[in-house]
C-alpha cells in the first residue's frame, strides 16, 4: 500500500510539472532582428512597416516623405542608406516587458567622394507576450527618429551651389576653352507675334526649310507657355545678326555664360563640347552627375569632365514650422573644377586649322610635335573630318611614309645609303604586280640605283624587292622604334598609335614594305615617326600636362641617334632631289616623305606628307587625292610657312 501512495505522489509530481512547462511565458525575442526590420522600413522610406508606438495620429510614411523629399531629389531615391549600428542589452520587465535602445547609422551620398553621415536612436518596447505566443517589437515614433533634433512639422531643405567649370589651357598659360558670354536665342509663347516668329527668324539666320518647318513644329507643340530655344550664339558673333533677331515679335534672347573655344572651330573634335547631361550619362555616374548639370560631351571636355566640372556645394538645413530661420544640418563647399593644360601651340593650332580649311568633302588631318620634348603643338581634323578626331583616330594605310620604318629595319640588316638596289617598273611577288606611281622618273630607274636615291624617289619596286631579306617581325620592330604601333601612355587624350602586324606572309608582306597591306597608322603616330628621327631618339608624344604626382612618360624606344641621323640624310635627300623639291623655300626644313596608298579599286588614293623643319615635326593626311606630292605636299608648304 505505501509503494502505491509513493508511485501516485511521483506521478502526480511529474504531472504538475508538465503543466507548469505548458503555461511558462515564451522566452523574450532578442532585440537585434527587430532593429534590423526597423532599419530596412527606415531605408524603404516605409517607417510604418514596423510596428510603431505613436503619439500622434500623423502618418510616419508621410512624415518621412516630407522630410526627405529635397534630399531624395537630390542624391536619388535608392542613394541612402541605413544600418544598425548598436544595440543596447534589453532590460526586462517583472510583468514579462522588456526595453532596448537601438542606434542607426544613416548615410546620404551627397557629392561624388562625400556622404552627410549622422547617427538617430530609436526606443524599443517588448510589451510581453499574448495568449502564450511571443509578442513583437515595437518602437516609439519621432521625427528625431529620422535626423537628430528634428520635431513634428520640420523638413530637410537643400540648396545646391554650380561650381565654375575648369578652363582648358595651354601650358604657357593662355585660355583655349573658358566661359564666355553668350544668348540663348527662342521663341517665347507668351509674347504676341510668337506664331509667325519661327519663318521670321529662319529668315534672318538664313535657315533652310526643313530647320525652320522644325522650329515652327517644336513651338507649335510646346505648352502655352514655354520657351522653345532655337540656337545658342556667342555675344558680337559675326556670323549671326543678334539685333535683327531680337527685332522679331515673340523672339527673346537669354543671356548665359558657357566654357567655350576662343573660336567656334578652333580644335572642336579634340577639345570636344559641353552640354546638359543626357540621361546616358546620369545613369551612367551613379549619382555624381543630376539630370539639368552642365557635362563634357565629347573630346578633352568629356575625359577629364570630373576634373573640370568641380564639386557642387550643397547646404542641408532643417526648416522651421512656420517660417523663420532655418537651422544647418549639413554643409559642403563648393569646389569649382581645375582647369587642364594641353601642350597646344595657339599660333600652330591656327596654322594647321587654316591649311586645311578648303578641304570639306574628304576627312584630313594636320598633327605637329615638338621633338626635343614630345609636345604635340598642332592637332587639326579638317571641315571635312564633320567633327571626327581624323588627327589622332583616324587609321588608314600610310604608304610610302612608312618606308621610313622599312628604312630602319635595312639599315639594321646592312643596307646603307651607298648600297644599290633593283629599281624596276614593275616586281612580281607569287603572282600580285607591284608598280611605282604614275609619273615615277625614269631618270630614277635601273638594275643598281643607290638607296639614297630610292628612298629621296620612293621607289616602290625596290624596296619590296628586299622583302625576302626583311622579315615582318623586323618590320614590326623598326616600327616601334620610331613610335609607330605603341601606345604612348602619357598622350593624356584618347588616341591611336596604329598597327604593324609582326607576322605577314607573301604578297601580305610585300605590301607591308611599302606601308600598305595590312599596316595602319594615324597621323598622329606618323607624327610620332617623324619627331623620332628628328630627336635621334623614341619619342613618346604627350598632350595633356600631367596633374598631381603624374610623371611625363620616359622614352623607351630604342632607336639610336646613328640610325636617326641616317634617316634624316634619306629625308634630306626626299627634299634636294625627291618627291618634295615645293619644301625646299620652306626656313629651317630638314627633311620629308611623301604617301601615296591606293585602296578600293586602285583608282583612289590615301595621300601623306611628313616634313621636319627645325625642332618641329609634322605631318599632312588628306583621305583622298592624286599622290602625296601633289596632294598633301601643297597643304604642308602652306602650314609650314603659313601662306
Amino acid at each position: 500500500m505505501a509503494l502505491i501512495v509513493v508511485a501516485l505522489v511521483v506521478l502526480l509530481l511529474a504531472a504538475g510539472g508538465g503543466v507548469w512547462y505548458l503555461f511558462r511565458e515564451p522566452p523574450i525575442p532578442e532585440p537585434e532582428p527587430a532593429a534590423e526590420e526597423l532599419a530596412a522600413a527606415l531605408q524603404a522610406g516605409k517607417p510604418a512597416d514596423f510596428p510603431l508606438t505613436m503619439e500622434t495620429s500623423a502618418s510616419p510614411d508621410e512624415q518621412y516623405a516630407q522630410v526627405f523629399e529635397q534630399l531624395v531629389a537630390a542624391v536619388g531615391e535608392d542613394a541612402g542608406t541605413v544600418t544598425v549600428k548598436s544595440v543596447t542589452p534589453l532590460k526586462e520587465g517583472d510583468d514579462g516587458t522588456a526595453t532596448a535602445t537601438a542606434t542607426f547609422a544613416w548615410t546620404w551620398p551627397v557629392a561624388a567622394k562625400t556622404a552627410w553621415e549622422y547617427e538617430t536612436v530609436a526606443q524599443l518596447t517588448y510589451p510581453g507576450a499574448t495568449d502564450g505566443e511571443a509578442g513583437t517589437w515595437e518602437a516609439a515614433w519621432e521625427t528625431g527618429l529620422l535626423v537628430p533634433g528634428l520635431e513634428p512639422g520640420e523638413r530637410l531643405a537643400v540648396e545646391r551651389t554650380e561650381p565654375a567649370r575648369g578652363e582648358i589651357v595651354t601650358t604657357s598659360g593662355e585660355t583655349l576653352v573658358g566661359l564666355t558670354p553668350v544668348h540663348h536665342v527662342g521663341i517665347d509663347k507668351t509674347r504676341p507675334g510668337w506664331d509667325t516668329a519661327a519663318a521670321k527668324l529662319g529668315n534672318v539666320f538664313d535657315f533652310d526649310r526643313a530647320t525652320t518647318d522644325d522650329i515652327a513644329a517644336r513651338v507649335e507643340s510646346a505648352g502655352a507657355k514655354a520657351f522653345v530655344e532655337v540656337i545658342t550664339i556667342r555675344e558680337n558673333d559675326p556670323e549671326y545678326d543678334f539685333d535683327a533677331a531680337m527685332a522679331i515679335d515673340g523672339v527673346v534672347g537669354i543671356p548665359d555664360e558657357l566654357p567655350l573655344a576662343r573660336e567656334r572651330d578652333f580644335a572642336e573634335p579634340l577639345l570636344g563640347s559641353v552640354g546638359e547631361a543626357t540621361a546616358e550619362i546620369v545613369e551612367d555616374s551613379k549619382g555624381k552627375i543630376k539630370p539639368g548639370d552642365t557635362v563634357g560631351l565629347s573630346g578633352l571636355q568629356a575625359a577629364y569632365d570630373e576634373q573640370l566640372r568641380g564639386v557642387p556645394g550643397l547646404a542641408v538645413t532643417i526648416e522651421p514650422t512656420e517660417g523663420g530661420e532655418g537651422r544647418e544640418a549639413f554643409t559642403i563647399e563648393k569646389k569649382d573644377g581645375e582647369p587642364v593644360s594641353v601642350t597646344l601651340d595657339l599660333e600652330t593650332q591656327q596654322r594647321a586649322e587654316a591649311a586645311l580649311a578648303d578641304i570639306d568633302k574628304l576627312a584630313s588631318a594636320i598633327v605637329a610635335i615638338k621633338p626635343s620634348t614630345g609636345e604635340v603643338l598642332a592637332v587639326a581634323s579638317g571641315p571635312g573630318s564633320e567633327g571626327y578626331n581624323t588627327a589622332t583616330l583616324g587609321q588608314y594605310p600610310p604608304g610610302s611614309t612608312f618606308k621610313i620604318a622599312t628604312s630602319l629595319a635595312m639599315l639594321r640588316s646592312g643596307t646603307t645609303p651607298d648600297t644599290t638596289l633593283p629599281c624596276t617598273a614593275t616586281i612580281d611577288v607569287e603572282g600580285r604586280e607591284f608598280q611605282n606611281v604614275p609619273g615615277y622618273p625614269q631618270s630614277a630607274m635601273g638594275d643598281a640605283v643607290p638607296f639614297r636615291t630610292v628612298f629621296a624617289n620612293s621607289c616602290n619596286t625596290a624596296f619590296i624587292s628586299q622583302h625576302s631579306a626583311i622579315s615582318q617581325q623586323q618590320l614590326h620592330d623598326a616600327a616601334a622604334s620610331l613610335g609607330l604601333g605603341v601606345d604612348a601612355e602619357a598622350f593624356g587624350a584618347a588616341a591611336t598609335f596604329g598597327d604593324v602586324p609582326a607576322e605577314a606572309a607573301g604578297t601580305e608582306h610585300a605590301a607591308s614594305m611599302i606601308g600598305q597591306g595590312q599596316v595602319l597608322a594615324t597621323p598622329l603616330a606618323m607624327a610620332t615617326v617623324a619627331a623620332s628621327v628628328s630627336a635621334g631618339h623614341t619619342v613618346s608624344p604627350w598632350l595633356v600636362e600631367p596633374s598631381g604626382e603624374e610623371a611625363a612618360e620616359t622614352p623607351s624606344g630604342d632607336l639610336t641617334a646613328d640610325e636617326a641621323a641616317t634617316l634624316r640624310d634619306l629625308m634630306g635627300g626626299v627634299v634636294r632631289e625627291g618627291s618634295a623639291t615645293a619644301l625646299q623655300d620652306v626656313p629651317g626644313i630638314v627633311g620629308a616623305k611623301t604617301g601615296t596608298a591606293q585602296f578600293g579599286d586602285g583608282n583612289k588614293a590615301h595621300v601623306w606628307m611628313l616634313a621636319i623643319a627645325d625642332d618641329l615635326a609634322a605631318v599632312v593626311f588628306i583621305e583622298e587625292g592624286e599622290l602625296g606630292s601633289t596632294t598633301a605636299g601643297p597643304v604642308m608648304h602652306k602650314f609650314l610657312t603659313g601662306n
